[in-house]
């Protein structure tokens, strides 16, 4: 078996085959992935772009777009996709590749998915290590793609330079709920599906609450089944700044906290937990704090 300075040395030199062993290796943490972490050196040229959204904002038909565009300015580009998993049988669909297919044989597109692992947030220390490795490899971008649950808007923040927020239309009823979170993460609003009706009155609507940000931000409407509006989208993700330098810094120590805080939880298996806990209630009277102080006690 290869070395991790040889898996490294190919991932560099931009072997997919060297890139996909690499990932594997730490996705499951297997034979050398701590030495593949520790020797990582992330490619300064490479943007690492968000993407996040609720269900059905159309973020991986929005993606498909984008990776065709910078295809046609000869770029490079890999996804993570990030897949939520089913608390009641650990399992995930894994489903944007399905719908990126088209590029399943471009040498130049390299995607991938991995399941949230039960994190609540919505993104995993996996996604943050697996985010690392394809910025170690020798790509123009990076596109990072979760659904927009619970914290998952702030933590992808921490994995990317450039975060895009998508929404439809439809939104439009909720948008006084966004939560303020997701505000200050945002460098940048996409409304997709902006044929449908409403979607001009949503986007003034937008564009009246980011108005009270410190900072500006743009608002752009997309039609990625058809391509409309995903030029604009890309030529502004491509040269935004993104981030300050002091932003990176406290999403830095939240990425930090996320990787100290899973390795401290590795002996918890959420698998383990839910056989512990049928077969103590089969026993006999269960108490939820007294099976947590129990565990925590004997960790």
């Amino acid at each position: 078996m290869a070395s991790a300075a040889e898996i490294l040395s190919g991932v560099k030199e931009g072997d997919v085959r060297s890139l996909a062993r690499a990932l594997t290796l730490v996705e499951n943490e297997l034979a050398c992935w701590q030495e593949l972490l520790l020797g990582l050196e992330v490619n300064s040229n490479c943007k690492t772009i968000g993407i996040t959204g609720p269900p059905g904002a159309g973020k991986s038909t929005l993606v498909n777009a984008l990776i065709v565009h910078f295809l046609s300015l000869k770029k490079r580009i890999a996804v993570l996709a990030i897949d939520p998993t089913s608390p009641f049988n650990f399992g995930s669909l894994l489903g944007d590749r399905i719908r990126m297919s088209s590029h399943f044989n471009d040498e130049n597109v390299f995607i991938r998915s991995v399941a949230t692992r039960g994190s609540l947030g919505g993104l995993s220390a996996k996604a943050i290590e697996m985010t690392d490795v394809l910025r170690a490899a020798n790509f123009d971008y990076v596109f990072v793609e979760t659904v927009g649950v619970g914290q998952s808007e702030v933590e992808i923040a921490g994995l990317a330079d450039v975060t895009a927020v998508v929404l439809v239309p439809e939104s439009g009823d909720e948008v006084q709920f966004i939560k303020s979170g997701l505000m200050e993460i945002a460098d940048v609003f996409v409304v997709n599906k902006a044929d449908r009706d409403g979607a001009d009155a949503f986007v003034s609507k937008l564009n009246k609450m980011l108005h009270q940000r410190a900072t500006a931000i743009q608002v752009f409407k997309t039609n990625a089944g058809e391509g409309t509006g995903v030029g604009s989208l890309a030529e502004y993700l491509s040269s935004a700044i993104g981030q300050t330098d002091e932003r990176k810094q406290v999403l830095l120590a939240e990425k930090a906290f996320k990787l100290i805080s899973e390795k401290r939880m590795a002996d918890f298996n959420k698998q383990k937990l839910l056989e512990e806990i049928r077969s103590k209630r089969g026993a006999g009277e269960f108490n939820l704090y007294r099976f947590v102080e129990d565990k925590v006690r004997n960790s």
